[in-house]
């Protein structure tokens, strides 16, 4: 079965711009408080489930699983490109990554006791995200938590260059209010959603949602 061009596109812009993606934000934590707080929020919520695995669906280059690891969680990443996983196994070895999708998650129904998905829905069509908060809510114990990020907007962006390279990528910002809605939709509970202003370096707000899995 052929997968859906979007994909394609996605993992070869990923694979082009994996080494200095990587470089860029290097680092980037220690200027992000918000996002170190909401990440340390979620490690202590999964780490009271007593389930301390956490997937990091789309991990990128690690840099977010890292952060997460020093939080007392068990992580693991997947991520679309190739690319991204050969950055990330060389930037933290004792981390476990893998070639995944957000969308065909490698995980046994009940299996997480935390899924983290940073920043790695903003190129699934609004049509398709719904089957993967299905697909988060299965493999999630009951009681489980999902942590989101993203960029906050309404609107489709096509992206032909970024980080030095001439790429060819859509990009979608999310209503933090319709994410919900289908969050709940999948049987999910809204735990915390914070909304920040943009940092210098970022052009629009920022959500972050914690929803805890019923089921």
């Amino acid at each position: 079965m052929n997968e859906p061009r979007d994909i394609t596109r996605t993992r070869a812009a990923y694979d082009a711009v994996a080494v200095s993606y990587e470089q860029l934000l290097r680092g980037l934590m220690a200027e992000k408080p918000y996002d170190r707080g909401v990440l340390s929020i979620f490690a202590e919520r999964v780490r009271g489930t007593g389930n301390l695995t956490v997937l990091d669906a789309g991990c990128g280059p690690g840099r977010v699983a890292g952060y997460l690891d020093s939080c007392g969680v068990s992580v693991r990443g997947i991520d679309l490109s190739p690319g991204m996983v050969e950055v990330a196994r060389r930037s933290y070895p004792s981390i476990n990554f893998a070639v995944g999708t957000v969308e065909a998650l490698d995980a046994a129904p009940g299996e997480l006791g935390g899924i983290l998905a940073w920043y790695s829905l903003i190129h699934t069509p609004p049509q398709r995200r719904r089957d993967v908060f299905d697909g988060f809510a299965r493999a999630l114990i009951p009681g489980g938590f999902l942590l989101l990020a993203f960029q906050v907007g309404d609107t489709q962006r096509h992206i032909e260059h970024a980080y030095g390279h001439a790429i060819n990528l859509d990009a979608f910002l999310m209503d933090p209010q319709r994410i919900e809605i289908l969050l709940e939709s999948a049987g999910f509970a809204i735990e915390a959603r914070l909304v920040r202003e943009a940092d210098k370096d970022e052009h629009t707000p920022q959500a972050y949602l914690i929803a805890r899995a019923r089921n």
